[in-house]
């Protein structure tokens, strides 16, 4: 399945998708395996939470906005092929719609996938990464500057929170440092 889906990206995606491709997929993934694990998800646990993270994304493909309702489409459509049953299948899609900013998870899964999937935030490849958001955001809008970028991320920094013990402990005073690091840049 994983490499069903790394397929399907790698071809369909369009080339300005600089933050929402493979490398954000296979990463959220490898997160939600760090993060269950660290939380003391069960296997089946930790089994839904791959297949959700693995499919997370795949509505870019057809949509940006509200991509999380096409991506849980092209999950019910494929899942079955893999093995998951219906009621896996909607634990997978709700996992999914999770994701869907802002966040607003309903369980610990819900927590999970949510903070592996913006865990890069208090990580020392932020700036990386924010770089190729910034940039895919741009290729879709050529009038957002870098100055509106980083007013955006301040505002969206200050509301974010992580659900997870994990991203609490680990994540979330880098994440606090990088907010202050723009705040600073900003103000200059």
């Amino acid at each position: 399945m994983r490499q069903f889906v790394i397929d399907l990206l790698t071809k369909n995606l369009p080339k300005t998708y600089y933050y929402h491709g493979v490398e954000h997929t296979l990463n959220v993934t490898d997160k939600v395996i760090e993060i269950g694990n660290y939380e003391k998800c069960s296997k089946e646990e930790i089994r839904l939470l791959t297949a959700a993270a693995l499919w997370h994304d795949t509505g870019f493909i057809r949509i940006y906005a509200h991509n999380e309702e096409v991506g849980c489409e092209f999950a019910r459509k494929h899942l079955p092929e893999f093995g998951y049953n219906d009621p896996e299948i909607k634990t997978i899609c709700e996992l999914i719609m999770a994701t869907k900013t802002p966040q607003k998870p309903n369980n610990k899964l819900e927590e999970i996938i949510c903070d592996a999937d913006l865990e890069y935030l208090g990580t020392e490849h932020v700036e990386r990464i924010s770089n190729a958001l910034f940039e895919e955001l741009r290729a879709n809008d050529p009038t957002l500057t870098k100055e509106k970028w980083n007013t955006m991320q301040i505002s969206f920094l200050k509301k974010h929170n992580y659900f997870t013990n994990y991203c609490k402990q680990n994540r979330n005073p880098s994440k606090l440092n990088y907010l202050d690091r723009l705040i600073k840049n900003s103000s200059n």
